[in-house]
């Protein structure tokens, strides 16, 4: 049997590497800021492409159209917007 020995930084430090090498593997991937419509349905369980875009065009939800057929939603605002609608129990 091999008995290995570390000081306690170097302890540390092995322990936050392997943290970070897990996380990069097989971590959750991170969000993005700003996503397409079937995304952004998808989050707020819809179905309907009309109740999108009345969301967006009652300001209910941020979006940006940075070109003519590209329109992009705020994740953020979609969170918002659900937590806003947040009813509590009794």
């Amino acid at each position: 049997m091999n008995v290995i020995t570390l000081e306690e930084e170097a302890f540390y430090q092995l322990v936050a590497k392997t943290v970070t090498e897990i996380q990069k593997r097989f971590g959750a991937k991170q969000r993005d800021k700003w996503i397409d419509g079937e995304e952004a349905m998808r989050q707020l369980r819809i179905t309907s492409k009309t109740t999108l875009q009345k969301l967006r065009d009652t300001g209910a939800i941020r979006y940006s159209q940075p070109m003519p057929k590209v329109i992009l939603y705020d994740s953020d605002s979609i969170d918002a917007y659900i937590e806003k609608h947040v009813r509590e129990p009794f």
